[in-house]
């Protein structure tokens, strides 16, 4: 199974009690480690025999094809107090995660973008986020960014990738613990 994302694990611990949906899971490495942490896991998937896995581990799985067209979106307005999506964009989506995401809530998105035909698979336009598109999605749609990347990585594998950590308008700034760099670090010592 495939470690859990570094972006995913940094974020995770914003998270407040309350549900947290895991779109598209794959194989379940995020929705096992949101349920380490206490949470109640909802993993939603199209893959069934990848969710009966999952549902051996304490989480609850939803067997559900999110491009069918036809299906309306099956969750009620700040339900989640976490959404964590990697590795999957379906744009139309995104107004419904915000809506779904608790008013202090925190959502955790990591995907490919533009560029990442240079490095092999996905390589259809339609699967890559443009030039600063999770910005421009997390504005349209009322959410604060706490973080925000788009370049080059090396691991799991090479790729280009855009990442997001953004809350709802009720999440408390207090909250939002910023990582040290390791030159400021230099700098503050420097300054004694």
């Amino acid at each position: 199974m495939a470690d859990v994302s570094d972006w995913v694990r940094r974020f995770a611990p914003l998270v407040g009690q309350g549900d947290v949906l895991d779109l598209a899971c794959g194989g379940g490495r995020h929705a096992r480690h949101f349920a380490a942490l206490g949470h109640a896991v909802l993993a939603l998937d199209r893959d069934a025999a990848a969710l009966a896995a999952l549902a051996e581990d304490k989480v609850t799985t939803l067997h559900f094809d999110l491009e069918d067209g036809v299906s309306p979106w099956p969750f009620a307005p700040g339900r989640f107090a976490g959404i964590v999506v990697t590795n999957y964009l379906h744009r139309p989506l995104f107004g419904h995660l915000a809506r779904s995401l608790a008013p202090d809530g925190v959502l955790i998105y990591e995907t490919f973008a533009i560029g990442n035909e240079a490095f092999g698979k996905p390589s259809n336009p339609h699967f890559l986020l443009g030039e600063g598109e999770l910005l421009a999605l997390a504005a349209l749609h009322g959410l604060r960014v706490l973080a925000f990347e788009d370049g080059v990585t090396d691991a799991p594998k090479a790729a280009m990738v855009q990442r997001l950590c953004a809350v709802g308008p009720d999440f408390a700034r207090s909250k939002a613990q910023l990582e040290p760099h390791e030159g400021a670090a230099k700098r503050d010592s420097s300054q004694e």
